[in-house]
């Protein structure tokens, strides 16, 4: 099983992937560069190729997730610069050996023309994936709104991907807490959600899972984690999908808000031998 966490790269990328495997992961993500900017970093090739050699000798795998600010949808202002951070992201990644880049699904730009958002969407991921050769994927990542919102349901997340020029560059992180703060998963509507999944081919593209726990309920469209045990998703609905043999092979990756990753890391670790 591949479980980790988040962790920093305030050691460089190589000490990233040194800080997982302490914890016992052979999992993890990072933000390639400062996570709350949109700056392009000239990055160390020479810690990126270390860190790639670290994870390939201890059989460890990555995911990066893009920095906060950004978008999918962005303004017209921001969208040159938003292109070009993307594009950096992913070169990051790659020199590290990820498997994929995390980007959050787009939001409303136009409460008045839903379909803007998503033909502004369709038209920043073909300006990006265009100009992307690497074999690190952009994983687009289902979001926390109330039940309805864009950016929450399946049907959304293969659509997007099958409308542009590049889909083959293109996969998905599935987030526990988002499915759960939307209404789209739980442990009550489990084999729904695998059924829904396999109708619409969405977990042959699923490369990553972000295994956090909620502090508020269902549908509560509110995005805060709460420790993988601590929360609001019954264990019995994540052991469920821990087992589930769409996912089970994949890096079930903790962003929960605790100082000890590592008796999480043995803690989902149990969901699937149990």
């Amino acid at each position: 099983m591949f479980a980790g966490c988040h962790v920093s790269i305030r050691e460089g990328y190589l000490g990233a992937a040194k800080v997982a495997y302490q914890l016992g992961a052979n999992a993890f993500q990072y933000f390639p560069k400062n996570p709350r900017s949109l700056s392009i970093k000239d990055y160390n090739q020479q810690d990126a190729q270390l860190c790639k050699q670290f994870c390939k000798e201890y059989n460890i795998v990555s995911v990066a997730h893009t920095p906060y600010p950004t978008s999918l949808t962005p303004s017209e202002e921001k969208r040159e610069l938003t292109v070009t951070s993307l594009l950096n992201d992913l070169s990051i990644a790659e020199a590290c050996g990820s498997i994929g880049v995390v980007v959050h699904f787009g939001s409303q730009i136009d409460p008045n023309d839903p379909l803007k958002a998503y033909q502004l969407m369709i038209s920043v991921l073909n300006e990006v994936l265009k100009q992307w050769d690497g074999q690190t994927l952009l994983l687009i990542e289902n979001i926390a709104g109330k039940p309805g919102s864009m950016g929450t349901t399946i049907e959304e997340l293969v659509q997007i991907r099958n409308l542009t020029d590049y889909s083959e560059k293109i996969g998905f992180c599935f987030d526990t807490c988002h499915a759960f703060a939307s209404g789209v998963w739980d442990g009550d509507i489990h084999q729904a959600f695998i059924e829904k999944g396999l109708e619409h081919d969405y977990f042959s593209n699923v490369k990553a899972i972000h295994l956090n726990n909620s502090k508020y309920g269902l549908n509560s469209g509110k995005d805060r984690h709460a420790g993988i045990m601590a929360g609001k998703i019954k264990s019995e609905a994540l052991k469920n999908l821990v087992r589930a043999d769409e996912v089970k092979d994949l890096p079930f990756i903790l962003e929960t808000p605790t100082e000890d990753h590592g008796q999480e890391i043995k803690d989902i670790r149990s969901f699937q031998q149990e």
